[in-house]
């Protein structure tokens, strides 16, 4: 039987790509281990907090791989007493990129069917992420006749204007990443979703527009939290327990030793980058605009966290191609001594430890990217107290618009963008203002808590409004087209 009581939500979302789990993310690790494995597992653990909802099971696959942990090899993860992890197994057990995903989607749909009726469940409604998920909710939800909820945190349309605009053959994105079939899919999902979750009005207005089914879907925006515990203010160390302080500090030390391998003048105020090596993410923008700006290089250090790797030649793609332009511009520019590349970092601990000590050198956290959906990481270095700059292309104009903790540039400029960073730098008061203004206004407005709400009271809304359009078509079927009728079984529109 349903594990639905006392008008509760079960819910089921469904990240396919398999390399995520609840503690110690490898965010970076690939093109697909970005920050949409933090969204919907944080987001999990958010719904499970809220009294309306009685169980979250979030899919995705599970890998057997020799070079990664067993964890993903774990077919259920309980995270909470009412969130999971639930692993499906298909296609090579080995870990692959989504993109090769494809032909193996019709059988994670069907053994997600067989998972749930030996559960006995029947969930109240399926929320895919990502266009992969996005199919994969759109069939199960036609299996179960439930509302469908989709969240694409990047956009196939998008990011193949971006790619082909900077020269990239459609050809070969087509045979790296199946673009215009993930676009195709996108159009299915946008024409069957009950409705779309957006990270901003931008999102809307200029990505999913591009979409030939884009009308076809009702859309909500609700703003991603984050973890305002864990990405506290720089100066705040009251109020916490002993073990989460010596954590804290374990957490510095190593970040500190790491930089001290890299620059002469590790106490200089820090300009700093935290992404995956990918095209999009212009990370050879931001070496640029350091690189050719000697002012700068004299007042700050250039400090990128871009993934985590072993061996750049080991690297699928792309992000073995940006880390070598990385290298080769570090050299091009002579950035010995003032800008350092870690090779690895652990999430959980060091990355808001981080924030915290870029924002105590009174640095700056730039994002750069050609074009970003949302961009976490400006939140959470914003909730810190390090004031941020970033591209004026997508998500980022209504963070920096509502939390008004830094500026926007032109990611195509890289003037622009050391004029941004020096400003900030320079001019001390500014820097109190952003990062004031970021700390207040993220816990104001960007938190998991307020986001699981306003989620949850949509989606019961959104339920109820299928319950009464089931009820209506029942009551049309017995009443407009009786029994045994020759009549086309098509009922008329309302």
């Amino acid at each position: 039987m349903d594990i639905n009581d006392n008008g509760r939500l079960h819910l089921q979302m469904f990240s396919v790509h398999g390399l995520l789990r609840s503690q110690n993310m490898e965010l970076g690790f690939d093109a697909d281990t970005g920050g949409q494995i933090k969204y919907v597992v944080e987001l999990g653990k958010a719904l499970s907090e809220n009294k309306g909802v009685r169980q979250v099971d979030l899919f995705t696959r599970l890998i057997r791989d020799d070079t990664l942990d067993d964890d993903y090899s774990r077919q259920v993860e309980i995270v909470t007493d009412k969130f999971r992890i639930v692993r499906i197994p298909c296609g090579p057990p080995r870990y692959i990129r989504k993109e090769l995903l494809w032909p193996y989607l019709d059988e994670f749909i069907k053994k997600t069917l067989e998972f749930n009726e030996k559960q006995g469940i029947v969930p109240d409604l399926i929320h895919g992420h990502y266009p992969d998920a996005g199919y994969v909710a759109l069939k199960l939800c036609d299996t179960y006749d439930i509302p469908f909820i989709y969240t694409g945190h990047s956009l196939g349309r998008t990011k193949k204007k971006n790619l082909v605009a900077n020269g990239v053959d459609p050809d070969e994105l087509n045979k790296q990443i199946k673009v215009d079939h993930r676009i195709r899919m996108e159009e299915e999902v946008l024409a069957r979703a009950d409705m779309v979750v957006a990270s901003t009005r931008q999102e809307i207005d200029e990505q999913y527009a591009d979409y030939n089914n884009c009308s076809s879907a009702d859309y909500t925006v609700i703003p991603p939290g984050i973890d305002v515990a864990k990405f506290a203010p720089f100066y705040q160390d009251e109020c916490r327990e002993d073990l989460e302080i010596r954590e804290r500090q374990f957490a510095r030390q190593s970040i500190k030793e790491e930089l001290e391998r890299f620059l002469v003048a590790p106490e200089k105020p820090m300009v700093l980058t935290l992404c995956r090596p990918d095209e999009r993410k212009n990370i050879e923008g931001l070496i640029e605009a350091y690189g050719e700006d000697k002012d700068l290089q004299l007042m700050a250090n250039l400090v990128i966290f871009a993934g985590i790797r072993k061996d750049i030649k080991d690297e699928q793609g792309s992000a073995r191609e940006v880390l070598t332009r990385m290298l080769l511009m570090m050299d091009k520019y002579n950035l010995y001594g003032k800008m350092a590349i870690p090779k690895k970092h652990d999430f959980e601990t060091e990355v808001p430890e981080l924030y915290r000590m870029a924002a105590e050198y009174h640095g700056v956290f730039v994002n750069p990217a050609l074009n970003e959906p949302f961009g976490i990481t400006l939140l959470e270095a914003s909730a810190s107290g390090l004031p941020i700059v970033a591209t004026q292309n997508g998500g980022p104009k209504e963070i920096i618009e509502k939390c008004k903790s830094g500026l926007m540039v032109d990611p195509g400029d890289s003037k622009e963008i050391a004029a941004a960073v020096k400003k900030i730098i320079t001019h001390k008061e500014q820097w109190r203002t952003f990062s004031r203004n970021g700390i207040f206004n993220t816990q104001e407005l960007y938190t998991w808590k307020a986001h699981a709400k306003t989620y949850v009271d949509l989606l019961k809304n959104k339920i109820d409004q299928t319950r009464m359009a089931s009820r209506i078509f029942s009551h049309l079927e017995k009443t407009i087209i009786p029994e045994n009728s020759a009549v086309s079984s098509v009922v008329p529109p309302l």
